[in-house]
C-alpha cells in the first residue's frame, strides 16, 4: 500500500485482519482506541481448576455431580475465539474420577449458525476430546432434537436442545466481551440462543426487542434481550458456569466460575472496565476491523465491527472496515437472501417492523440497515464480490490506504479514529 503522508505527520497502525494484521498509515492526530492489554493469567489451566473448587455463589463443581450424572457442557461454535480445549480439559480432568467420560456430552452452541466440521471441531476442542467424548452440533431447525420448555416468557415458545434438557448437570462455558445487542456475550447466551430452536431465536431477536434503545453494547440490567435469555437459562436450569475474559492475543485474563448470573455479572463488570472506552465527540471517519479470525470469517459477523464503529461516527460520516470474510457471506442462513430483497437501507424497517414478518437472520439485516442509514460503509475484503458488497449497502474498497489518502486530501481537518481490534473494544459517549 502506498502513502502520500510525510513521516512526521503519520503513524502506522496494525489492524486485525484474518489470521494476520494489515498496516495502515494514518495521520498522527487520529485517535487509536484499543482494549487495555492484560497479560495472560499465570498457569491458566490450574487457575480454571481452582475456580471449579472455589466458585462464585455456588457449591464446588465436584459437590454437585454424582457417579451416574449425565453431564452436558455447552461451548461456543467456530465463530468465537473461546479457548474451549483448555477449559474443557480442566473440567474433565477435575471430575473424571467421579463420572465416566461416556456420561459427558459436549454441545456446540451454534445458534442459527451452520454445524462445525470434523476438522473445525478438532481445531476447537483438540483430538483427545473429539475422539473420546460425545460431541454434538446443535441444529436449530431440527425439530426432532428440540424439547419445549415451560417459562414465564409470554411471547416466546422456548425450545431447547434435548441433550441439554435431558442432562442431569448442565454447564455453560463461554467468554465475556461486549455484544452489540445482548450487552455482553457469554453466560446465558450459551443456552439461548446457543442451544435454542429457530422459532425461539426468532422471537428473542425480533424487531421490537432489537429496536429497544437498551439493546446495545454493554447494557445488562435494562436490556430486554439479555434479561430474556437470562430468564430462559434460570427457569430451565443451569447448574454451573465457567466464563473467561480474553486479551487481544486470545489468552485468558480472568476466570468466572459458579452461579450463572452472579458469575456473569462480575465478568461483565470486569469486561466493561477493560474493553469499553469513553470518547468525547463523534468522528468524521472511523476505521475498524472485525477483530480478525475467527470473528471476521464472514459478512454476517462483520456487522459487529461495523456496529462498534457506528457508535462514534458522525451522521453522514464514513466507516472503513477491514474484514477478510474467508467464509464469504456465508452461504447458509437467510442473511444475504433477505438483504438482496432491498435496494437501499431505508426500505428495511417497514418490512421488518411488521409483526407478521418472520425471517431467519432478520436481526443482522436490521442492524446493518440502521448503520447504513447513518453513515457510508466502506469495506475492504478478499472474500466477497463487488456485487455482494453492494447488495449489503456497502462500497467496495480495493486499497484501504489509497481510500484513506483520498479522504484526507479532500478534508485536511478530518477527525478520525481507528479501532484496530474492532468490536473487542467498544467506544461510547457518556
Amino acid at each position: 500500500m502506498t502513502t502520500n503522508f510525510q513521516k512526521n505527520d503519520n503513524k502506522i497502525v496494525e489492524i486485525a485482519y484474518g489470521k494476520s494484521r494489515l498496516k495502515l498509515n494514518v495521520p498522527s492526530n487520529f485517535d487509536v482506541i484499543e482494549p487495555k492489554f492484560l497479560e495472560e493469567i499465570n498457569a491458566p489451566k490450574l487457575a480454571i481448576e481452582n475456580s471449579l473448587k472455589n466458585p462464585i455463589n455456588s457449591k464446588p463443581l465436584r459437590d454437585i455431580i454424582n457417579s451416574d450424572s449425565v453431564i452436558a457442557i455447552s461451548v461456543c461454535d467456530i465463530t468465537r475465539a473461546q479457548p474451549r480445549e483448555i477449559v474443557l480439559k480442566a473440567i474433565i480432568e477435575h471430575i473424571e474420577d467421579i463420572v465416566p467420560k461416556s456420561n459427558i456430552k459436549i454441545l456446540i452452541a451454534t445458534g442459527t449458525h451452520r454445524i462445525n466440521t470434523q476438522e473445525e471441531l478438532i481445531s476447537m476442542l483438540g483430538k483427545e476430546i473429539v475422539n473420546n467424548l460425545t460431541v454434538i452440533n446443535h441444529v436449530c431447525d431440527d425439530k426432532e432434537s428440540l424439547i419445549k420448555m415451560d417459562t414465564s416468557l409470554k411471547d416466546v415458545d422456548v425450545l431447547l436442545n434435548k441433550h441439554w434438557v435431558e442432562a442431569d448437570i448442565r454447564i455453560t462455558t463461554g467468554f465475556v466481551e461486549p455484544h452489540f445487542f445482548a450487552g455482553f456475550s457469554g453466560g446465558s447466551k450459551l443456552v439461548a440462543p446457543g442451544l435454542a430452536g429457530l422459532k425461539t431465536i426468532m422471537k428473542l431477536h425480533n424487531f421490537e426487542r432489537l429496536n429497544n434503545p437498551n439493546s446495545i453494547w454493554g447494557e445488562i440490567n435494562n436490556n430486554p434481550i439479555q434479561q430474556d435469555v437470562r430468564k430462559i437459562a434460570k427457569e430451565t436450569g443451569v447448574d454451573f458456569t465457567v466464563d473467561v475474559t480474553l486479551n487481544r492475543d486470545q489468552k485468558i485474563t480472568n476466570i468466572f466460575s459458579g452461579n450463572l448470573i452472579d458469575s456473569h455479572n462480575i465478568a461483565c463488570d470486569f469486561a466493561r472496565k477493560t474493553a469499553m472506552v469513553e470518547v468525547e465527540k463523534p468522528y468524521d471517519i472511523v476505521i475498524t476491523s472485525n477483530s480478525g479470525y475467527p470473528l471476521d470469517q464472514n459478512l454476517y459477523q462483520t456487522v459487529k465491527g461495523l456496529s462498534a464503529a457506528s457508535q462514534i461516527v458522525k451522521k453522514g460520516g464514513e466507516i472503513l472496515c477491514l474484514s477478510e470474510c474467508s467464509d464469504g457471506i456465508p452461504n447458509h442462513g437467510k442473511f444475504y437472501s433477505l438483504l438482496s430483497e432491498f435496494n437501499k437501507p431505508d426500505q428495511v424497517e417497514d418490512v421488518l417492523a411488521d409483526p407478521n414478518f418472520h425471517c431467519q437472520d432478520q436481526w443482522q439485516v436490521q442492524i446493518l440497515s440502521q448503520i447504513a442509514k447513518k453513515t457510508n460503509i466502506n469495506l475492504y475484503t478478499e472474500g466477497l464480490s463487488e456485487d455482494e458488497i453492494k447488495n449489503a449497502f456497502m462500497i467496495s474498497v480495493q486499497n484501504p490506504q489509497n481510500y484513506l489518502n483520498e479522504k484526507i486530501l479532500s478534508n485536511q481537518n478530518i477527525r478520525g479514529c481507528v479501532l484496530p481490534e474492532g468490536p473487542i473494544t467498544i467506544p461510547f459517549f457518556n
